[in-house]
């Protein structure tokens, strides 16, 4: 019980960080003429992750449950979601935020894994929804907040590349016309 409760007060921690760098990263933004896209389903993802941490907490200490017999597994997945977290927060620099904050005119960054993949930090968290409460052996909190945590990017990421297409360089760097199209 030790360890899941030094392992969520970490996690918890790291998001109250994050949220006052995505703060401080639309502040920054604003400034520069930035606006924010997709407020109306903001919340809704607030409420999702702070239920997340809840039901987490609840299953795992109501259901008393021992750490998962191949635990190693996940934890080692968890471990390097946390460091792909810290690689795409690092690339994206003062452009990264909790928030879809967009400024007209940037050039999209392409760098760290968004040279791989347009959405690294959403298959990140995904990650994370799954393999910390297979940790600790919390069934439903997994099925649920993984549900609906792809019912919310079903709806945000739509958003996200539609406004980034229509303010910024978005088409031209992941969408780049070929010769055969």
């Amino acid at each position: 019980m030790l360890f899941f409760l030094m392992i969520i007060s970490i996690v918890v921690l790291q998001r109250v960080l994050e949220l006052l760098i995505a703060n401080r990263n639309a502040t920054w933004i604003k400034k520069q003429g930035g606006y924010e896209v997709g407020q109306n389903h903001y919340k809704y993802m607030v409420m999702l992750h702070i239920g997340f941490f809840a039901s987490l907490l609840i299953e795992v200490l109501v259901a008393q449950r021992p750490l998962l017999h191949l635990w190693p597994i996940p934890f080692s997945l968890f471990v390097l979601a946390q460091a792909g977290r810290v690689w795409s927060l690092s690339s994206l620099g003062r452009f990264w935020n909790t928030r879809i904050m967009i400024l007209p005119g940037a050039k999209v960054v392409a760098k760290g894994p968004y040279r791989f993949i347009r959405h690294p930090n959403y298959c990140i968290v995904l990650l994370e929804l799954i393999t910390l409460p297979l940790l600790f052996q919390a069934y439903f909190t997994v099925c649920c907040f993984l549900f609906l945590k792809l019912v919310i990017l079903s709806i945000r990421i739509p958003l996200e590349e539609k406004a980034l297409m229509e303010a910024t360089n978005y088409q031209a760097v992941f969408y780049p016309k070929t010769d055969e199209s």
